[in-house]
C-alpha cells in the first residue's frame, strides 16, 4: 500500500452510485460510505421474508402497507390504486400514451385507439373489390391504376360490354369497331386512318397507290445507300501516299484470273498527299494485252478527288511500279521488280477526271505494264510469300501546303 497515493485517490471528487434513481449528491471518495448509509435512493436490504428491492426513502411505506394493500398512484391518470390492482390496471391506462397499432407513427392516448380513431388512420387497410391484396389506404389510389382485374368500359364507347383492363389495348387494336387504325403505308400524306373492318378494304383497293410508295421508298433508300457508300469509301482512302497493297491469297485469284479472262483486281483508293491526287492501282494476275497467260499486267488510274480544283493539270508526276522481294535482307538483298514512266500530258486519262467516273468503273482504263513481271520470275524468288504479294505505292510526290 502507498498512503501517499491513497490520500491522492480518496480526495477526488465523486457522484453518487445510483445516480439515475435521482440523488444529487456530490463529494470525495473518502465521505462515500458516510453519504450511503444516509441516502434515501440507495437500495437497501428488504425486510425478512420479502425479496422487494426498495430505496430508503420508500422503505417506510412498503413495511407500513404490505404489497396487496399499499396505494399506488398511476403516473398517467393519477388515480390511486392497491397495490394489486395497480398491477390489473398497468397496459389498461385509457390516458396512456401509445403509438398506433398500424405503425403509422402517430402517438396518443390509449382511449383514442379504438375504431374511431383507427377509421381515420392513413396506414389501415382498405379492402380491394376485384384482387385478394388489400393496399394501405394512402395507397388505394394507385393501387387502383395498377390492379389488372377490374373491368373498364371501352374508351371508344363502342358499345361492348365492360373488359378487364389488360385486355383494353388487344381489345382497341384488333377488335374495337370504333377504333381508326392507322394505314401501314404512312408515305407519302395524308396519312389514311378507318376502323378495323374497312381496313382490309382500303388496303385491296390501294394496292396500286401502296406498290408506288414502296418504290419511291426504296428509290430513296437506294439513292441514300449510294452516298453512304461513297463517304464510307473516301474515309476508308489514305491520304499519306503511304500504301503498300496487299494481295491476298493469292494462288486462288491466279487460278480466277485464268478462268476469267481480264480479269482484273483493284487495290483501295489513296491520295498521293493530303489534298493531293487520287489514284488506284490495278493487276491482272494472268496478264492483260500481250502480257496475257505470261505476266503479271499492273496499272495505275486517276480517280476523281475531293480537291482536283486545287490541283495542277494534266497528272505528270513519275510512276513507278514494284513487286516487293519478300525474302529475308539478313541472307541475301532484296531484288524488287520495278518499272517506271512518265505519264502522257495528252493521254486523257491523266486529265482532269470527270466527277461522274467511280473507283469500281471499270469501262475507265489505267496506265501501265501489261507486261513488266514475268510469271517465271515471280517464282524464282520469295515475291509471292504467304500465299500473298506485295505492290507499294507508284508515286512519289513532295507535299504539298496550298497557298
Amino acid at each position: 500500500p502507498d498512503p501517499e497515493l491513497e490520500a491522492q485517490v480518496l480526495s477526488l471528487a465523486i457522484r453518487c452510485i445510483p445516480p439515475q434513481e435521482g440523488c444529487r449528491w456530490t463529494g470525495l471518495i473518502k465521505h462515500l460510505q458516510a453519504h450511503l448509509g444516509t441516502c434515501g435512493f440507495n437500495v437497501i436490504p428488504p425486510p425478512p421474508r420479502c425479496s422487494a428491492k426498495l430505496s430508503r426513502r420508500d422503505l417506510p411505506e412498503h413495511v407500513q402497507h404490505p404489497p396487496p394493500k399499499r396505494r399506488v398512484k398511476c403516473e398517467f391518470c393519477a388515480s390511486d390504486f392497491t397495490g394489486e390492482a395497480f398491477e390489473g390496471h398497468q397496459g389498461t391506462c385509457p390516458q396512456e400514451s401509445v403509438y398506433c397499432e398500424n405503425k403509422c407513427g402517430a402517438r396518443m392516448m390509449r382511449r383514442l385507439l379504438p375504431p374511431p380513431a383507427l377509421a381515420e388512420c392513413p396506414k389501415r387497410t382498405q379492402p380491394c373489390t376485384y384482387c385478394a391484396n388489400p393496399p394501405l389506404f394512402d395507397t388505394i389510389q394507385n393501387h387502383q391504376y395498377q390492379c389488372p382485374p377490374p373491368p373498364v368500359p371501352c374508351p371508344n364507347q363502342c358499345g361492348t360490354p365492360s373488359i378487364a383492363r389488360e385486355d383494353a389495348p388487344p381489345h382497341l387494336k384488333e377488335s374495337c369497331n370504333t377504333a381508326m387504325l392507322l394505314c401501314p403505308f404512312k408515305e407519302p400524306p395524308p396519312k389514311h386512318r378507318c376502323p378495323p373492318p374497312a381496313m382490309g378494304r382500303h388496303l385491296e383497293e390501294s394496292t396500286k397507290a401502296h406498290l408506288g410508295m414502296v418504290c419511291a421508298l426504296v428509290s430513296r433508300q437506294r439513292q441514300e445507300i449510294l452516298e453512304l457508300r461513297r463517304d464510307v469509301e473516301e474515309l476508308s482512302v489514305s491520304s499519306d501516299g503511304t500504301l503498300i497493297w496487299k494481295i491476298a491469297d493469292y494462288a486462288r485469284k491466279l487460278q480466277e484470273a485464268k478462268a476469267r479472262s481480264n480479269y482484273e483486281f483493284f487495290s483501295p483508293p489513296f491520295y498521293t498527299h493530303k489534298y493531293g491526287y487520287k489514284l488506284q492501282v490495278s493487276a491482272f494476275l494472268n496478264g492483260n494485252g500481250s502480257g496475257e497467260s505470261s505476266h503479271l499486267s499492273v496499272y495505275i488510274r486517276v480517280l476523281p478527288g475531293e480537291y482536283d480544283n486545287l490541283l495542277e493539270w494534266p497528272f505528270s508526276y513519275r510512276v513507278t511500279f514494284s513487286l516487293l522481294d519478300q525474302s529475308d535482307p539478313s541472307l541475301s538483298p532484296p531484288q524488287h521488280i520495278t518499272e517506271t514512266f512518265h505519264p502522257d500530258p495528252n493521254w486523257k486519262n491523266f486529265q482532269t477526271p470527270p466527277v461522274s467516273r467511280s473507283s469500281l468503273d471499270e469501262s475507265t482504263l489505267g496506265f501501265g505494264y501489261p507486261k513488266p513481271p514475268p510469271h517465271e520470275d515471280i517464282k524464282k524468288r520469295n515475291y509471292v510469300r504467304d500465299n500473298a504479294i506485295f505492290i507499294p505505292p507508284p508515286v512519289e510526290i513532295p507535299q504539298k501546303i496550298l497557298a
